[in-house]
């Protein structure tokens, strides 16, 4: 069998999504070396923390200022084309910083730059990938294709892109960025090889002013009476578990009293649920549906975080206690991608994704802010039990609305 032919029959879900999957892994495997080397080479460059926070600032700061003009790309242009071009351009960007950290001329604007580079080009990545699943496999087989992704992204960007990416940083100081730049270059390989999709047989969107092209996705987000609320119940949950782990290095080592070395280890084992959760995510949101997924995930989240800030006094603890957050996030995760990709228009899936991840990912900032503040006031472990009960009292305010969902996936599509 050749390896196109392997790729293709992979779980039965076909050829293209094969490449279009594989290519999703090289991605956050290299997003996860890029994780811990960016703040390593800051850190060589200055010691003022505040011009390091800015590395991270920069690479989220896209989410907010191009979230929206990028979903209109996704949806107006071809998306397997917007991913090879925005895959390319975070290529290049690595190549050059690679060659300055060679040459020894790095500054702090070239991280920046970078960071802000690549996140611009995560909009359309991940904007394009995930509208373009739908057009890959059949509807029914969306939660397995989701929950391949799903374990894909917590391997290579929890597991084992952070340890590697630390590793390489110690033996040499430009390989990570080198090694970075050829899991995209492999991505874009592997994106070339899926075939050109047929053109779309959707009537042509009247024309309308900018601003309406731009805000449709959020308008539309905002008028559904399902996907809103689990927006909005993931960017409570975003803020809140912010407020936690804002304060994670503190917390572990004066509250649970680990070291540098067993932080790192503590951080792992706080994201085995992730790959729990990613591994049985298809057959548990098949088995019951989304809406009880929604009900018990939303739930026992919001508990776990206030457990740990009323119980977690051990680093076992804590880990387990995390375990079910991280594992329900792989099973929302999979089971709220699915269910956007049935329910959103084919012409609308860019730029109502693009909104959605604007408003969960505008959350975290302002829950790392606020778990800053409270941690300050009232302790490290306050910053959990204050985001654990705010969590928990918008999911009870919730869970009417959640009770009242269509109960199965045939009636999701009904409900449009």
């Amino acid at each position: 069998m050749t390896t196109e032919e392997a790729v293709g029959k992979r779980r039965g879900l076909g050829r293209d999504f094969g490449f279009l999957s594989a290519a999703y892994s090289m991605q956050t495997l290299g997003e996860g070396v890029l994780v811990t080397a960016l703040p390593l080479v800051a850190s060589r460059l200055t010691s003022d923390p505040k011009l390091i926070s800015w590395v991270l600032l920069a690479w989220e700061l896209p989410w907010l200022l191009l979230a929206l003009p990028g979903g209109l790309l996704v949806d107006r242009g071809n998306r397997r084309l917007l991913m090879i071009g925005a895959q390319g351009v975070q290529m290049l960007l690595l190549v050059l910083l690679a060659v300055a950290v060679s040459a020894d001329v790095t500054r702090m604007w070239m991280l920046y730059v970078l960071a802000f580079g690549i996140g611009t080009g995560d909009i359309i990545f991940m904007g394009a990938s995930r509208a373009l699943i739908p057009d890959l496999v059949p509807h029914q087989d969306l939660e397995a294709a989701n929950g391949r992704n799903m374990t894909a992204e917590t391997l290579g960007r929890n597991f084992v892109g952070p340890p590697l990416g630390s590793a390489l940083f110690a033996f040499l100081l430009p390989l990570p960025f080198w090694l970075n730049a050829l899991t995209y270059l492999v991505s874009v390989v592997l994106i070339s090889r899926i075939r050109r999709r047929p053109v779309r047989t959707a009537p042509a969107p009247e024309r309308r002013s900018l601003g309406a092209e731009l805000t449709a996705g959020l308008r539309w987000l905002l008028r559904h009476r399902v996907l809103r609320i689990v927006v909005l119940l993931a960017a409570v949950s975003n803020f809140c578990v912010l407020m936690g782990q804002s304060v994670l290095v503190l917390f572990a080592k004066e509250v649970l009293g680990v070291g540098d070395t067993g932080y790192g280890v503590l951080v792992a084992a706080m994201a085995v649920g992730g790959v729990v959760g990613g591994f049985s995510s298809r057959r548990v949101v098949l088995r019951f549906g989304a809406r009880a997924v929604a009900v018990a995930v939303s739930l026992g989240g919001a508990l776990s975080l206030l457990a740990i800030g009323l119980f977690g006094r051990q680093p076992v603890v804590v880990a387990a206690i995390f375990c079910v957050w991280s594992t329900g996030l792989a099973l929302w995760n999979v089971m709220a991608q699915s269910l956007s990709q049935r329910l959103i228009p084919e012409e609308l899936r860019g730029r109502v994704n693009s909104a959605t991840r604007m408003i969960c990912f505008g959350a975290l900032p302002l829950g790392a802010f606020a778990g800053g503040l409270v941690a300050g006031s009232l302790g490290l472990a306050a910053a959990w039990t204050v985001g654990g009960a705010i969590n928990v009292a918008v999911v009870l305010a919730a869970i009417p609305t959640l009770l009242r969902w269509p109960a199965n996936a045939v009636e999701e599509e009904k409900a449009r």
